[in-house]
């Protein structure tokens, strides 16, 4: 095992109905609470959270809107809202895309130029709001990580932030809130969590990581068979809570502690994906994910057996490769550039605007011309 600090200072309550004790966790005069579309005020957890601030005397002002793959000015129109209200804490009740908002309002809160200057590495996150979360949908782990992705409409660019600051001071974990998540979320979700523990499985460079690799393994086997469950009965408790909880840890810095060195090649692919035609974030790692391994089969092999015999009783590298194909496919993500209606003339397009995150993320490999090969494998 290589060397590694560990640091997660989020704090977790998970359970059952914990939604309704949000505001005995919250500090501050003035709270932003931040939600997606509207889906909290139909199923009652709007109503739980606003129960509990009231109960808990909090001040608040609303910000809802945020899209599901989140965007550049909304985040600056809700920098500048959070500002005049003079607010000092966040709430995001959501999943992945209201958390990774809620996120980049809080580092833009305190700076005085752009927050995009974030993302390009133009300047360093010193400071943020605090964040607090109500997860209702499980799949980035935001919720328990220092990141936020943001798509820059503008440009076409959909990058990320990372900072110690950025990390939810409390987050709410209950499964009862993610009932009412409908059957293709809950797709989009589980491969999310999927690519997020094989990213680093596939990336690594030092080999004895039995710990890590044991982890990831049983991580996939739970997030896939519990994603069926939920698929056969939403209110299956037990079924939303093992799902729930192993999203967390898909992206909260256990699973890679002390493996060495390793990329997001699939994200830094996908990422282009969803910039430029706004398909799921998760969509566009189903599509990759497959081609990628193609590509690089050769020099995968023995670590994609291990993942066949650990999580598909499959000793046959290209056997693996289909059946992860297959699970894909029976939970109803696409699996190709077809599928979600890209056309192969786009792929040298595609390439150009992956680069240049394969660039910021130092994964010099990556050429322009890596990358088309790759998408080529996914027609």
């Amino acid at each position: 095992m290589k060397d590694f600090t560990f640091y997660n200072p989020t704090k977790i309550i998970f359970g059952e109905n914990k939604t309704e004790k949000v505001g005995n966790y919250l500090r501050g005069n003035k709270t932003l609470l931040m939600y997606g579309g509207g889906s909290i005020k139909k199923n009652g957890i709007y109503d739980k959270v606003i129960n509990s601030l009231k109960l808990n005397n909090i001040n608040y002002v609303e910000k809802g809107g945020v899209k599901p793959n989140p965007i550049l000015s909304f985040v600056r129109e809700t920098i500048n809202f959070a500002k005049s209200e003079k607010i000092d804490a966040i709430l995001a009740v959501g999943g992945g895309s209201v958390i990774d908002s809620a996120k980049a309002i809080a580092a833009g809160y305190y700076y005085e130029n752009d927050v995009w200057d974030f993302f390009v590495n133009k300047a360093k996150i010193e400071k943020a709001l605090p964040i607090y979360v109500v997860l209702t949908l499980s799949a980035t782990a935001s919720e328990m990580n220092s990141g936020a992705v943001i798509t820059n409409e503008d440009t076409k660019q959909k990058f990320n932030i990372n900072a110690d600051s950025l990390f939810p001071t409390v987050s709410i974990l209950d499964p009862v809130n993610t009932y009412t998540v409908p059957n293709n979320q809950v797709a989009n979700g589980c491969v999310d969590a999927m690519i997020h523990l094989l990213e680093g499985y596939f990336t690594k460079n030092y080999e004895n990581t039995p710990i890590q690799d044991g982890f990831v393994e049983v991580l996939l086997r739970t997030i896939m068979f519990e994603t069926k469950e939920i698929l056969k009965n939403p209110i299956d408790y037990d079924a939303r809570a093992n799902f729930m909880w192993s999203a967390t840890l898909a992206l909260n810095g256990l699973t890679t502690a002390g493996i060495g060195n390793y990329g997001f090649p699939n994200h830094m692919i996908g990422h282009s994906l969803s910039a430029i035609y706004d398909i799921a974030h998760a969509h566009s790692l189903s599509i990759v994910f497959p081609a990628w391994l193609k590509y690089n089969f050769d020099n995968k092999k023995e670590r994609i057996v291990q993942l066949g015999k650990a999580v598909f009783n499959e000793s046959d590298a290209e056997a693996t490769i289909n059946k992860i194909i297959s699970f894909f496919k029976s939970i109803g993500v696409p699996t190709n550039l077809p599928d979600a209606n890209i056309d192969k003339k786009d792929i040298p397009m595609i390439a150009e605007n992956a680069v240049a995150l394969a660039k910021k993320w130092q994964l010099n490999d990556y050429t322009v011309e890596v990358i088309a090969k790759i998408l080529q494998l996914a027609v």
